[in-house]
């Protein structure tokens, strides 16, 4: 047995030192967790399958900054386990396979059970996170899969299905607003023994700049104190602003990615201006393609306004042409004007409505043969098979509209798939398409 290190307590206080403030400040409880009720909270499924130490395997989905790591370090202790932890960006499947064997060995021979903590777990391959199944399900390993990915896309059926799936929410202001109070009276891991006055003004600008960030907002109350000699400091607003610099915004190509184009999309649908503009200024903040937006407002000219506002469609297609044509920063001005014209614009999914009710009757029932009448003539030898005979040409009839069948005998009833709505241009499209239904069946018009 090798002899004790005598200096291995100086040394651990001495990485411990060296280590941030936001690392410095991760809760050693449960009961000093901050945030996430419920997720952990009393009575949760999380916090009764911690308490009965039954944990299996735990995906842990959630934004940076919300305390992914720190609650699966909480759970180990909790659990009395012992605390593994591996990067999925910066490990293969044999040292996945050299932890699993560990953790059989220490579990066969001293019977203490491992928690294995994989950050980014969204980062593995198929092939390494089918290794991980066997021993969670043998019970080898309590396996927590730390992901800021929708698991249910990110990993793999297998192992969404074998797990506990738990979603984590950026924190709320007053969770960092009480992080941080906590971190400058701290004498132990924080800031207590600098004395600093936190003012409440600079609390409130950290909170908003953090975006539910617990690791920003500590970050930047670290910076402040740090490149500020003077003690006692007055942490004030200004020297707040100083350490945050710019804001950094939090998006990426998955979730965040298709939940503010959905929050777009539904902003301009449901008519408010205002936040469509703020879920745009959101998406090009956040650095997403400008093609994608233009395509999104485009689609959205169809799917969701219609006939009720034809020219919403040429507003938007000439904000895709333009975004093309002159790219950033300018473009920002066609789409936000085409987002406030779609927004404003009276709504219609009529058209959509009509498309998919028409291609569901082409797929489920029979296919209607081309009416004889219709079919096309202008070749050699179609008098002679009979097609285009009985056509009656539109323009020789009054209004330009024969009396004639294009459909409906086929089905043997009478089929309407456009129905306008009341709003906007619709309105007298309505009046004219049930004109328009009288004479094609040859019935007068009304005197």
């Amino acid at each position: 047995m090798p002899a004790p290190d005598l200096f291995s307590a100086s040394r651990a206080a001495n990485v411990a030192r060296a280590a941030p403030l936001a690392a410095r400040m991760r809760p050693r409880r449960l009961a000093d967790y901050v945030g996430q009720a419920k997720v952990v909270g009393p009575g949760t499924l999380l916090r009764r399958l911690i308490e009965a130490d039954r944990l299996g395997s735990v995906i842990l989905y959630g934004p940076p900054g919300v305390g992914k790591t720190t609650l699966a370090e909480i759970i180990a202790r909790e659990t009395k386990r012992r605390f593994v932890e591996l990067s999925a960006t910066a490990s293969g499947v044999k040292d996945v396979r050299d932890v699993l064997e560990a953790a059989r060995r220490r579990l066969e021979d001293d019977g203490q059970k491992t928690c294995l903590f994989v950050d980014e777990i969204h980062r593995y391959s198929k092939a390494q996170q089918d290794v991980l199944l066997p021993d969670v399900e043998n019970g080898v390993i309590a396996l927590i899969g730390a992901t800021t990915q929708n698991p249910f896309f990110a990993l793999t059926s297998a192992l969404v299905s074998r797990s506990r799936i738990f979603e984590l929410e950026a924190l709320s202001r007053d969770d960092i607003a009480d992080i941080l109070r906590r971190a400058v009276a701290d004498r132990e891991h924080g800031l207590g023994n600098d004395r600093i006055d936190l003012t409440p003004e600079a609390v409130a600008l950290l909170v908003e700049t953090s975006d539910g960030d617990a690791r920003r907002a500590l970050g930047a109350l670290e910076i402040g104190v740090l490149s500020s000699p003077q003690r006692p400091l007055a942490f004030t607003v200004e020297l707040a602003r100083e350490s945050v610099q710019r804001k950094a915004i939090t998006y990426d190509s998955g979730d965040t990615h298709y939940d503010c184009a959905s929050a777009l999309i539904k902003s301009i649908r449901g008519s408010d201006a205002d936040a469509g503009l703020y879920w745009l200024a959101r998406m090009l903040e956040g650095g997403e393609d400008v093609r994608f937006l233009a395509r999104r407002l485009v689609i959205l000219a169809s799917e969701d306004i219609g006939n009720a506002d034809p020219r919403a469609l040429m507003i938007a297609v000439a904000a895709m042409q333009a975004t093309e044509f002159v790219g950033l920063p300018e473009c920002q001005l066609s789409l936000s004007q085409a987002v406030t014209y779609l927004a404003l614009a009276p709504k219609s999914n009529a058209c959509t409505t009509a498309i998919g009710a028409a291609r569901r009757d082409v797929r489920e029932q029979a296919v209607i043969p081309v009416p004889r009448h219709l079919q096309d003539k202008h070749y050699a030898g179609a008098k002679q098979l009979g097609h285009g005979q009985g056509y009656a040409y539109s323009h020789d009839a009054p209004e330009g509209i024969a009396a004639q069948d294009y459909l409906g005998e086929y089905l043997g009833v009478e089929k309407r798939y456009y129905e306008p709505t009341d709003r906007g241009f619709e309105r007298d499209l309505s009046e004219r398409l049930a004109e328009i239904r009288r004479r094609l069946k040859g019935d007068a018009p009304p005197g």
